[in-house]
C-alpha cells in the first residue's frame, strides 16, 4: 500500500503500539506526526523509525494529553500547516498509574486515556471532515469489558482504584468511537469512527502492572499488537462502528480481526449523555 500524499497523527507514537504504528505508515510513504509529551523520547523515536527505512516523513509535535490547552495548541498548529488530515489516531494511554489528576482536574487515566482524544478530535474535526477518505481509530481494551461509566467520579471524587479507573477510560474510548460514528451518520459527514485493541502486548503501558502477574502472561509484541490498529486505519473493508482485535482465545492474542463489544458499551442512552457531557467539559465545538 502507498499512502504517499497522505497525512496521518498517532498520539503517543515514541513507544509500544504507537511506535509500531507510526512506524508502518511512515514506511508506506504517509506524513507522519509523533504527537508525543516527551521531546527526547519522541525524537529518538524518530531516529529508530529512520534507521529503520522508510518514504514518508516524520514530525514531532508536542502533545500533553492531561492538558486541554496543550491539546488545543498542538491542534491549531496542525490546522495551519496542513490542508488534510487522513487519519488520526488515538492511541495514547496510561494504565494503573498512582492516583493523580490532569492540569485539568479529572483523574488521570479517564482525563489522558478520553477526555484528551476527544478534546483532540473535535479540534480537527473540519480537517478530517474537509479530507475525503479520514478515519479517526480509537485505542480501547479488553479492560473495557464489564467496567462501569460513573458520572459521580470523573474527578476522583471517590476513593481510587487503579483497575477500575483504567477500565472506565477505556468504557469511555469504545463508547466515544461508536457515538462518534452514529453521529457522524446521522449528519452526514464521510469521516468513519473505528475502535481497535492491541490484545495482551509487551509495552511500556505495563510499566506499573505487578511483576509477577506480568511474567505470567503469554504476551504478543508491539508490532504484532499494533496489527488491529493498522487494520481499522488502512483495511479497504473496514467500516465505520467496528472494532478491531486479536482474532485467538479471550482476543489476547493473534491475527487482526472484529472484536467483541461488551454490553457496557452499547447503551444509546448512556453513551450520548457521555458525549454531551464531555463536549460540555471541554468546551469543544464538535458540530454535533
Amino acid at each position: 500500500m502507498n499512502l504517499s500524499g497522505k497525512t496521518a497523527i498517532v498520539t503517543g507514537s515514541n513507544t509500544g503500539i504507537g511506535f509500531e504504528t507510526a512506524l508502518d505508515l511512515y514506511q508506506k510513504g504517509a506524513k507522519v506526526y509523533l504527537a508525543c509529551r516527551n521531546e527526547g523520547k519522541a525524537l529518538d523515536a524518530i531516529n529508530r523509525m529512520k534507521a529503520q527505512g522508510g518514504t514518508g516523513e516524520l514530525i514531532y509535535s508536542h502533545l500533553d494529553l492531561g492538558s486541554l490547552s496543550s491539546v488545543k495548541e498542538f491542534s491549531d498548529k496542525v490546522v495551519v500547516a496542513e490542508s488534510r488530515l487522513d487519519l488520526l489516531v488515538n492511541n495514547a494511554g496510561v494504565m494503573i498509574p498512582p492516583p493523580s489528576k490532569t492540569k485539568d482536574g479529572f483523574e488521570f487515566q479517564f482525563g489522558v486515556n478520553f477526555i484528551g482524544h476527544f478534546a483532540l478530535t473535535g479540534h480537527l474535526f473540519n480537517l478530517l471532515e474537509s479530507t475525503k477518505g479520514s478515519r479517526v481509530v480509537t485505542l480501547s481494551s479488553i479492560a473495557h469489558r464489564g467496567a462501569v461509566i460513573d458520572f459521580e467520579n470523573f474527578r476522583l471524587e471517590k476513593a481510587y482504584s487503579n483497575w477500575r479507573e483504567y477500565g472506565q477510560s477505556k468504557l469511555a474510548d469504545i463508547i466515544f468511537a461508536l457515538e462518534f460514528e452514529k453521529r457522524l451518520r446521522s449528519n452526514g459527514c464521510q469521516i468513519i469512527s473505528l475502535a481497535a485493541h492491541p490484545g495482551f502486548s509487551k509495552t511500556d503501558l505495563q510499566i506499573h502492572m505487578d511483576k509477577d502477574m506480568l511474567a505470567s502472561l503469554d504476551l504478543m509484541t508491539a508490532k504484532q499488537g499494533a496489527q488491529p490498529t493498522l487494520a481499522a486505519c488502512l483495511r479497504a473493508d473496514a467500516r465505520g462502528g467496528q472494532y478491531w482485535g486479536p482474532d485467538g482465545p479471550n482476543e489476547q492474542k493473534g491475527k487482526p480481526a472484529l472484536a467483541k463489544i461488551d454490553a457496557a458499551a452499547l447503551d444509546q442512552n448512556l453513551n450520548a449523555k457521555l458525549w454531551d457531557w464531555a463536549k460540555e467539559a471541554t468546551g469543544v465545538n464538535f458540530p454535533f
